[in-house]
């Protein structure tokens, strides 16, 4: 099957639900994990659950490099601190910065 296939080529880029753990915090963030947990405790209850996969943190970074966002959002958090943008108006602007920046294949 291609789905098991697509399991064992594990990147440093994703993560599939039914491999994490509550140990995997650091690398898939909380929620992500939890749905590990949660995935591979029904599992064996005979619950199914339809699986999916997380985005890694190294992924989330790779991103953020790629195209100077860190300076980008860090100039929004900056403009909101200072009482120049509301706080609305600063989660928008960094949403759009992310909606915009093509993902790059590496």
């Amino acid at each position: 099957m291609e789905t098991q296939t697509a399991h064992a080529d594990q990147s440093v880029y994703v993560s599939w639900f039914e491999t994490l753990g509550i140990d995997d915090i650091g690398n898939v963030g909380g929620k992500n994990a939890s749905l590990g947990e949660l995935i591979c405790t029904l599992k064996d209850q005979d619950v199914k659950v339809p699986d999916g996969f997380a985005i890694t943190v190294e992924a989330y970074w790779t991103f953020l490099k790629a195209d100077d966002l860190i300076e980008k959002v860090q100039a929004h958090l900056d403009a909101f601190a200072r009482g120049e943008q509301s706080l609305a108006q600063t989660g928008r602007a960094i949403r759009w910065l992310f909606l915009q920046t093509p993902f790059h294949q590496t």
